[in-house]
């Protein structure tokens, strides 16, 4: 049993020796090149491959481990919106990914981002690096005085949850599939307008398919409170950066904690220091005190990572023998 390993890392590396140290029978190769047209070849002779890229995975790379009889794949992420899954599938070839790495990662930082922007930390920042120690005008509000509506109540909408009644907060609910025990507890609300309508804190935990991309636009964000925070740890494509711009010029926003962003494929995990910046909407958000970027590193925690990559061999491994591990993509 042979699987070639793309796209490797150093913080892989670990979880990676332990994996292949406790099954000695399987022959698991790296690489830390990403997956290409040009790359897929270095799969011949494999039995499986396990990738992870932001980059969009293209037809003729696919197409390329077919013709070599290539037909089990293993995403180390969750996401499968940047392959095609109807090649994947006309192709007899089988995708798994990881479904479920850290909801807690996630929700985690999410309630980081919220607290940030609710005391301001990104203006008293700037002040303190100015040797500026004085208080006003900068006043803080309390998490347990919001009400938050967390839009995706699924593994890490529900981590959320908790964080959040943790604090005090009162907290509302949208999934168009809902979760029986939150419904039992009248956690939902009706509609997306309703709440849009009375959450001060609005979070998104939703997968980018076609009817949820740019779901936060110009006519959403009309429908919400003044001041309303919103928080995008999912995945760029759910918000529309122009008009969430107009938003916060406009202050009708009155904050974006944003680890996502529609076009951060080439540019997080860069550095650009020294260089010329190529994206003036994200050099415009980065800017501004009301809004905190990071750069798609909710999910990035020791305990994450580990289970990204054990969880992707593992099903891997089930691939290769034919059998359907839970993490297989329909």
């Amino acid at each position: 049993m042979k699987i070639l390993f793309y796209s490797m890392r150093a913080d892989e590396v670990a979880p990676f020796n332990e994996w292949t140290k406790n099954h000695p029978d399987v022959q698991v190769d790296q690489t830390d090149k990403l997956f290409t047209e040009e790359t897929a070849k270095l799969a011949a002779g494999y039995d499986g491959v396990v990738l992870f890229q932001q980059e969009t995975y293209s037809d003729a790379a696919i197409n390329i481990l077919n013709d070599l009889g290539v037909k089990n794949l293993s995403f180390r992420n969750v996401g499968v919106d940047n392959i095609n899954l109807e090649l994947v599938e006309s192709n007899g070839m089988k995708l798994t990914n990881v479904p479920v790495y850290s909801p807690n990662a996630i929700a985690e930082h999410a309630s980081f981002l919220m607290g940030r922007l609710l005391r301001r930390v990104p203006e008293y920042d700037k002040k303190i690096a100015r040797k500026d120690l004085r208080w006003a005008p900068e006043i803080g509000r309390e998490i347990r005085n919001q009400t938050i509506g967390i839009i995706g109540t699924g593994h890490i909408g529900q981590v959320l949850i908790k964080i959040m009644q943790g604090y005090g907060a009162k907290v509302v609910c949208y999934d168009i599939f809902r979760n029986k025990e939150l419904e039992e507890a009248g956690m939902y609300v009706d509609s997306l307008d309703e709440l849009y309508k009375v959450s001060d804190i609005i979070t998104l935990h939703v997968p980018a398919v076609k009817d949820n991309v740019h779901m936060i636009n110009k006519d959403s964000i009309a429908k919400m409170k003044d001041g309303v925070i919103i928080i995008n740890v999912s995945r760029g494509t759910l918000v529309n950066t122009d008009d969430l711009l107009a938003g916060l010029d406009n202050k009708k926003i009155g904050g974006a904690g944003l680890d996502v962003y529609e076009d951060e494929v080439g540019i997080f995990n860069e550095t650009w220091e020294g260089k010329e910046f190529p994206d003036a909407r994200l050099n415009d958000l980065m800017s501004r005190d009301n809004v905190i970027v990071t750069p798609h590193i909710a999910f990035y925690t020791d305990e994450a990572v580990h289970n990204m990559v054990t969880v992707s061999l593992d099903s891997n491994v089930k691939l290769i023998q034919g059998e359907n591990p839970n993490t297989l993509v329909k």
